[in-house]
């Protein structure tokens, strides 16, 4: 349940870095808004997959899948030019958040469980 969480926050993070770009500044009400609730939404959806994911494979998995998203939308919808080395970067980019998450599922439970502090050690 956190991976699909933490997935469908990546793709609103794309939304809401997307948004933000057509919002000018913040000065266009309807991408602004659209922004901010993508925003939100995002936010705590992250909060919540690193309750079950370590936090630095989750924000390299949520940073990573929505840049791939952003950039993706920016070839199909905006013009942004896609050359031979963008594409094999994003392919990278995806590469190794396949394996973030191939790492996550082979680590013991308790290692994952990691804002379950040990006997004796206070939590952070």
């Amino acid at each position: 349940m956190h991976w699909t969480v933490l997935l469908i926050s990546a793709v609103l993070e794309a939304v809401w870095a997307t948004a933000l770009g057509a919002s000018e500044g913040l000065s266009r009400p309807g991408p602004t808004v659209l922004f901010f609730i993508a925003l939100s939404l995002s936010m705590v959806g992250l909060g919540y997959a690193m309750r079950g994911i370590p936090i630095g494979t989750a924000y390299a998995v949520w940073t990573g899948v929505g840049a791939v998203l952003t950039v993706a939308y920016a070839v199909a919808f905006t013009g942004e030019a896609a050359g031979l080395l963008k594409v094999l970067f994003l392919v990278g980019i995806i590469g190794c958040v396949i394996g973030l998450k191939v790492v996550d599922s082979k680590q013991p439970t308790r290692e994952r469980q990691h804002n379950v502090p040990e006997a004796g050690r206070p939590p952070l």
